[in-house]
């Protein structure tokens, strides 16, 4: 797999913190709104509001984060599939995208034209999301900063592999 050098390695860091950041951001500014309505905010007012920056700003972070994460791991020393903690907030990762797009994007729009007409129990589905995949968020930022489990075994005996051919030659 190619490498990159050190300076556009960093650039591509720097790129996936902003975009990572900007999502957690929206995902806060997303669960603020919910927290909003649920505290006697006019949904006729929030709901619009909560539609748009889940549309124009959440989906778009989300896909970006994802492409970035694996940019960075294809291109980096990290790799795809060598360390379980890149593994693990791959697989978070995908499945939040996933779910924004293919769930909380098309209830954010349903709550922006229903507004005030949205049921309770979907009012409750508009904070329990962010709560949640904020949490994922965190998780996902703990195991950027820790890296724990090491490598995976399969990926340990490819570089030995891969040492013991170099040394020989």
């Amino acid at each position: 797999m190619p490498r990159i050098p050190p300076t556009a390695r960093k650039g591509l860091l720097t790129l996936h913190l902003v975009t990572s950041l900007g999502w957690l951001g929206t995902d806060l500014v997303l669960l603020t709104l919910g927290i909003a309505v649920q505290r006697g905010a006019d949904p006729a007012a929030v709901y619009p509001v909560t539609a748009l920056v889940g549309t124009v700003l959440f989906a778009p972070l989300s896909v970006l984060v994802w492409l970035i994460g694996v940019a960075s791991a294809l291109l980096t020393p990290w790799g795809l599939l060598r360390y379980r903690w890149v593994l693990v907030k791959l697989v978070l990762t995908t499945v939040m995208v996933g779910l924004v797009l293919f769930l909380l994007t098309p209830n954010l729009r349903h709550a922006g034209a229903l507004g005030a007409a949205l049921p309770a129990r979907d009012r409750a589905d508009l904070v329990i999301a962010p709560a949640v995949s904020t949490s994922l968020l965190i998780i996902a930022t703990v195991l950027s900063t820790y890296k724990p489990w090491g490598r995976r075994p399969a990926a340990r005996a490819v570089i030995a592999s891969r040492d013991r051919t170099t040394t020989r030659i």
